[in-house]
């Protein structure tokens, strides 16, 4: 089977997470059949569209790794071939000149709606002489659409949907000053394409049978369609700002993984058994679009963030550097030389089991490579008190004098100490803890000191009873 499916986001803000779905989705059936997946920007809405929002949905699909197979298109560029198809329609009586003002358009509708008819434009124009056109008026080009019948979209995920075409009226396909309507540039440009898959959000789905009858009015074969639920919230409610972070830019910032967000937006609306989480490679090979559920998905940020943590655990130690590589140096206010982004790799390996997102993993590490003396907050504060500090002065001697630096030797050393000064384990370990770190929460203290070095570790101590 020859797929071509394509992803036509409108430039009027950010890349969505429900958009971001639709592309996955667009880009993993594409995928599977061996096709073609492409990018159209449908910028007709000249007034809405900015440049602004095209690069934030280009950048948020090179982000999660769903550029198009082919260059974008965008579909402003394409309105001379748009307006030729509406002249051949005009010419086979398939479409016709309006010339309907403003106000009586306004009193049609308001009509129509307080009798409950979904046609909202009466055919006022469709059948009458042009001679009686009005010379003030700037004509609409609208369509003929069929009125006896039915129109049926065998949609991929709807199902058979049917719809009268009496409750249907005739659409406008270009608007008074001669620009295209989006129905007209949908259809045009699908051709074009090529595409034999449509697949979009069923917000869409009214759209389809419109589309629909302009396909076989112009003489073309309509693509498939497979309109895919929305995602709501958790509350079940459809998913708005009050629900938090919408543009897949906020989840990056956030500190999620693009593979780990895929992972997670492939089981919003499609699963495959018990599998939780699927690599790119399994979900091409499974994937197949009539087994996308009918019903909207709610979205869970905690098995967002749980799906995100495997994935986090499952890079190496080399990669999680880069990633936070420039943020921790944003922080800090300085560059990372190459003794730091060796103990900075060092800390990564055992905390990035223990964290969920990005930031958490700096948060967690960043103290390896902070310059001193560090900066101590409350808690930390409240651990060193002056018989805290005068036994880390003695504990730095004592550490100093170890010829073999690693965490069994510190471990060892430090529970000699314990045992010599007859304290308990907790009342050196949590001041040690807090002045080698800058906070009473961390890693193993034995892996931080091993970690941080043998000198940098005792200048810390010192830093701390020279206060």
């Amino acid at each position: 089977m020859n797929v071509v499916t394509r992803f036509a986001p409108s430039p009027t803000g950010f890349l969505h997470i429900g958009g971001a779905r639709t592309a996955l989705f667009n880009w993993l059936f594409a995928k599977h059949y061996d096709g073609r997946y492409l990018l159209r920007i449908e910028d007709t809405d000249r007034k809405r569209s900015t440049q602004e929002a095209i690069d934030a949905i280009i950048n948020g699909l090179e982000w999660l790794n769903l550029m198009p197979d082919e260059q974008p298109i965008y579909q402003s560029e394409n309105t001379e071939r748009q307006s030729q198809i509406v002249s051949e329609l005009l010419a086979n009586g398939k479409a016709y000149k309006c010339y309907c003002s403003p106000d009586e358009l306004l009193t049609m509708r308001e009509k129509a709606r307080a009798a409950g008819k979904t046609r909202l434009y009466d055919g006022t124009w469709r059948d009458r002489d042009p001679t009686d056109a009005p010379k003030d008026i700037q004509p609409v080009i609208r369509f003929r659409a069929p009125i006896k019948g039915e129109t049926v979209n065998q949609d991929l995920v709807q199902g058979s949907v049917t719809v009268s075409n009496s409750q249907l009226d005739d659409m406008v396909l270009l608007r008074a000053d001669g620009s295209p309507t989006y129905m007209l540039s949908v259809v045009v440009d699908d051709h074009d394409m090529g595409v034999t898959h449509a697949i979009r959000g069923d917000d869409h789905l009214t759209n389809s049978f419109r589309q629909i009858q302009l396909f076989h009015a112009i003489g073309w074969a309509p693509p498939q369609y497979a309109h895919i639920p929305l995602i709501h919230g958790p509350d079940g409610t459809k998913l708005s700002k009050r629900h938090g972070a919408l543009g897949i830019d906020s989840y990056r910032e956030m500190g999620f993984l693009p593979e780990a967000l895929l992972s997670y937006l492939l089981r919003l609306g499609w699963s495959h058994g018990n599998e939780e989480i699927i690599p790119l490679d399994k979900a091409i090979d499974w994937f197949d679009i009539n087994d996308v559920g009918r019903g909207a998905a709610r979205i869970d940020f905690d098995k967002l963030s749980y799906i995100n943590s495997q994935y986090i655990q499952e890079k190496d130690d080399e990669t999680l550097l880069e990633l936070i590589k420039d943020p921790i140096e944003q922080k800090i206010g300085f560059s990372l030389d190459k003794k730091s982004m060796k103990r900075l790799k060092s800390g990564i390996h055992s905390v990035k089991s223990r964290v969920k997102i990005i930031p958490e993993l700096i948060d967690n590490v960043k103290f390896y490579v902070q310059k001193r003396p560090l900066t101590l907050n409350k808690k930390a504060l409240k651990v060193l008190n002056n018989d805290a500090r005068h036994r880390l002065a003695q504990l730095a001697d004592t550490l100093q004098e170890l010829s073999s630096w690693s965490e069994a030797s510190i471990e060892k050393a430090i529970k000699d100490f314990v045992n010599k000064n007859e304290i308990n384990l907790k009342q050196i370990a949590l001041p040690f803890r807090a002045a080698l770190t800058g906070t009473t929460v961390s890693p193993g203290i034995f892996e931080v000191a091993n970690v941080l070095g043998q000198q940098e570790t005792i200048a810390r101590l010192k830093d701390i009873t020279h206060i």
